[in-house]
């Protein structure tokens, strides 16, 4: 059950808006990110929401991988951005591939400002000493 979580809350992206919007066109990247780390894509699911009186509808993007998950969500109206990787590495340290994942991510969206953060899931837990 080890694995490297990673996250970044991304502030003014300077992209194209469509990838703020258009599910398909986000879905389409991730799937390609996904793809050029070297993971394996086993189910997707993307959803543009509707507008609302704050502005124009965002996209959830979500990638069930074989090592575990992708999940981008987009607020357009604030130009801000959340990512989310998290690799198991049962069998196989991915942790790398989850890095790359995560860089392809961030250099699509062009974020003035980035908050990241990364998390050792599942090590094992130290035993008292006697």
């Amino acid at each position: 059950m080890q694995g490297l979580h990673l996250t970044a809350d991304l502030r003014g992206c300077r992209c194209a808006p469509h990838w703020l919007l258009d599910a398909a066109a986000l879905g389409q990247a991730c799937a390609d990110a996904v793809r050029a780390a070297g993971l394996q894509a086993v189910a997707r699911l993307f959803h543009t929401f509707d507008a609302t009186a704050h502005g124009p509808g965002g996209v959830t993007a979500t990638v069930l991988l074989a090592e575990s998950h992708l999940c981008v969500h987009t607020w357009p109206e604030q130009r801000a951005v959340t990512l989310d990787v998290y690799v198991c590495n049962f069998g196989a340290d991915h942790s790398a591939k989850a890095r790359a994942l995560m860089e392809a991510l961030l250099a699509l969206f062009d974020a003035e400002s980035v908050q990241r953060h990364a998390l050792q899931r599942g090590a094992p837990a130290l035993e008292a000493a006697p």
